[in-house]
């Protein structure tokens, strides 16, 4: 054979066997070493246990040592883990945390008058000496008969309201301690969690470190909620009985204490009857803690206290609530050089407006609730730029806080159906594009119209009016629905929209808010809208930090001016011709569409004037089905009432794309009835052109005070160089 023709030498095969033999040396190794660490291991643990017995205490058994060993290490391992959670705790206390101010706003409606106040309002003027000492006790003997006593964590007060709450079945007694509640307010949130408890109490701890008692009990008196927007016992006697603090006797000193708990629940304007039962509460634990004798408290228990009657004092608290919000977004984006916290806020709340939105809202459901057996609503009123008239965010904020115009998301149902026709009309459709309504299926899903008909070829002006189902889910095929997510996005939505097929049909959920900024984008002529219910922001020397004509983002156009008039027409058909029928006023042309959900859950109609654009939302917090109500009924009625009544005295404006003319209604609806107000006429209020000049005027009258004082001051040594006046800014239009 010859060398050619000889096989190549097993070059691989030496190879793998090579590597066999390597990795069974590990195997071998690494085997051996953990034998060998197993084996120091055991050896390490037997010598440490034969030097533990020469420390064995004679007389005690075996398994007590253990329990107390295992005790002491589960103890230690405990306070770690809640050092290690409280440490994010004492992050916030940092060396000027006693002289933090907080967040305070006076909130002016749009015509100057006050409104309404958010935030705490620090008040340290009225010594601890000078609180009647009938308030103080009555206070600690609700809150913290031991206060005096402990250390920061009443143990045995903890102790007696856990057996308390376990003999009842739930919660009857609190076991925070008049330190730890203090914690919360100043720096925790109200969150029923372990971590907050745990943070709590570290945190009077350190507030029992660095705090009298005195100190800690004046704090608490100051800074606590006690209801009606009052901070701090002062504020709330004022609110409340007209008085300082100094005056309350003591049937007023036990219903104020009795105020701490829950204030919502027992605030004497909301419920007056509660807030006496726990007054009457207050006495007994007067007595009780040994603080007064029954004798003492016996002509409070037969006069109890009497509160001003704020039944007339109509407070916008829904409006104001998103007005604070928004005043605090404001002031994180402020340079570190505005150092204030007490701002007078302008808004843009017209007071007559919002009066006939609560009353429209609370008529409505009054009368038709059970019938269409719904329980809530929601009404938004705002002009096409932004500025927020009206909000009525539920049936009644002093049993419920929760603000359905901007936090319930909702389905918007055929409400949702303009952003998939406004897609259609830019890229290429136009009102008398020929469109099928026919049966449609996408995969499983086969979506239906509201009477489960078809009208075969027609207009896509007509299948808007109509409101059809298959035309809105053929048009999100064609052109693609994250093209209606993004438009939705681009117009106000500010919730997350998913890519679905019964997106087109409204099937995402949507505030009511974001909804009725969407709108305001086609009453404004395309334009991109900046909600808003701040309108101007001044501290407290009147120097204005925040404009919204000057400070605001500038709009941008969204929808070219020819498809915008176009689907206008089409939205304005709807009213006069289609669903929305029922929100048609006598003086001004109203575009808009109407919206119903499955299981008739959500009811809208949402429309606009070219003054005015508004959403109105029926349903239940629950979810629960309501009786047929669809969004051309209660609520196209109830837009109908606020916007009727909005529209009286003012100069009416053209919705843009629609010239036709207005249409005959024969009977006009019934005006809403709002006490103090006339039920047929608009009271006479300043245009906002005068408005604007108003404020203007303001301005110039405050520059003029400034440059007076400027001159009657002495004159300085060596000239100061001229500095230029502050321009005044030109009146800006708004309806």
């Amino acid at each position: 054979m010859t060398d050619s023709q000889r096989p190549p030498p097993p070059k691989r095969r030496s190879l793998l066997t090579r590597l066999r033999g390597l990795l069974l040396d590990f195997d071998a190794a690494l085997d051996s070493g953990l034998f060998s660490l197993g084996a120091r291991t055991r050896r390490a643990l037997s010598a440490y246990s034969a030097f533990t017995e020469r420390f064995n205490l004679t007389g005690v058994p075996r398994f007590a040592v253990g329990l107390a060993s295992d005790g002491l290490t589960l103890s230690a391992v405990g306070a770690m883990g809640m050092l290690a959670l409280a440490i994010p705790a004492f992050r916030e206390t940092s060396d000027d945390w006693l002289k933090r101010t907080e967040l305070a706003v006076t909130f002016l409606d749009r015509y100057g008058n006050t409104i309404g106040e958010r935030g705490v309002k620090q008040n340290d003027t009225i010594p601890l000496e000078d609180i009647p000492d009938q308030l103080i006790k009555a206070t600690l003997a609700t809150e913290d008969r031991r206060f005096y006593e402990h250390w920061g964590i009443d143990v045995a007060g903890t102790f007696r309201a856990v057996v308390t709450n376990a003999r009842a079945g739930g919660v009857r007694q609190g076991g925070s301690s008049l330190s730890q509640q203090l914690a919360k307010n100043l720096f925790l949130s109200n969150e029923r969690t372990i971590e907050r408890k745990i943070k709590e109490a570290f945190l009077a701890i350190w507030l029992e470190s660095h705090l009298t008692k005195s100190q800690i009990l004046k704090l608490y008196l100051d800074r606590a909620y006690l209801g009606g927007g009052a901070y701090g016992v002062d504020a709330a006697a004022r609110y409340y009985f007209g008085k300082s603090v100094r005056e309350v006797n003591l049937a007023e000193a036990a219903m104020l204490a009795g105020l701490f708990k829950a204030p919502s629940k027992y605030a004497p304007h909301i419920n007056l009857p509660a807030a006496r039962a726990r007054a009457s509460t207050v006495l007994d634990n007067l007595v009780e803690a040994g603080f007064m004798t029954e004798g003492q408290v016996f002509g409070a228990r037969r006069n109890p206290a009497t509160p001003v009657d704020r039944r007339d004092d109509e407070v916008p608290d829904f409006y104001l609530d998103y007005a604070f919000g928004e005043v605090k977004k404001l002031v994180d984006q402020f340079p570190p050089s505005v150092v204030e916290r007490n701002f007078i806020v302008r808004t843009g709340l017209d007071p007559n407006i919002q009066k006939v939105a609560d009353a429209a809202l609370e008529t409505s459901l009054a009368e038709f609730g059970r019938d269409y057996k719904v329980k809530q609503g929601g009404v938004v009123v705002m002009e096409p730029n932004g500025t927020l008239r009206a909000m009525v965010g539920g049936r009644d904020y002093g049993e419920s806080q929760f603000n359905r115009a901007t936090d319930a998301l909702r389905q918007p149902g055929s409400s949702f159906k303009p952003f998939v026709y406004t897609v259609a009309l830019m890229n290429g459709m136009k009102p008398s594009t020929i469109v099928q309504d026919a049966p449609i299926c996408l995969g499983n899903w086969c979506p239906q119209n509201y009477g489960r008909s078809y009208m075969g070829s027609i207009t896509l002006k007509t299948a808007l009016q109509h409101s059809l189902n298959t035309v809105a889910v053929r048009l999100a095929e064609r052109f693609g629905r994250k093209r209606i997510v993004d438009l939705a996005h681009q117009m106000g939505i500010r919730t997350p929209l998913p890519i679905s097929a019964p997106l087109p049909l409204g099937a995402a959920e949507v505030t009511l808010f974001d909804m009725t900024t969407g709108y305001a984008v086609f009453a404004n002529g395309g334009r991109s809208v900046y909600p808003h219910a701040v309108v101007e922001m001044r501290i407290g020397d009147g120097d204005v930090v925040w404009r919204f004509d000057r400070d605001a983002p500038k709009p941008v156009q969204i929808i070219p001016i020819q498809q915008l008039n176009d689907i206008n027409d089409m939205l304005n058909n709807v009213v006069e011709n289609g669903t929305g029928r029922r929100a048609r006023l006598v003086n001004a042309k109203v575009a808009g569409k109407t919206g119903t959900t499955n299981a008739y859950r959500d009811a809208w109609f949402m429309g606009f004037t070219g003054n005015y654009v508004a959403g109105v939302w029926f349903g239940n917090d629950d979810y629960a089905m309501m009786n047929k109500m669809t969004g051309g009924s209660l609520p196209a009625m109830t837009w109908q009432k606020v916007m009727a009544y909005a529209h009286q005295g003012i100069d009416i404006k053209p919705i843009p794309g629609v010239t036709t003319p207005l249409p005959k209604i024969e009977e006009p609806p019934a005006m809403v009835n709002v006490p103090g107000l006339a039920t047929s006429e608009r009271p006479v209020t300043l245009s906002p052109r005068s408005a604007e000049r108003l404020a203007g005027l303001e301005r110039l009258l405050k520059e003029a005070e400034v440059r007076l004082s400027s001159v009657s001051a002495p004159v300085p040594a060596e000239p100061a160089p001229a500095t230029p006046a502050t321009p005044v800014p030109a009146p800006v239009r708004r309806n």
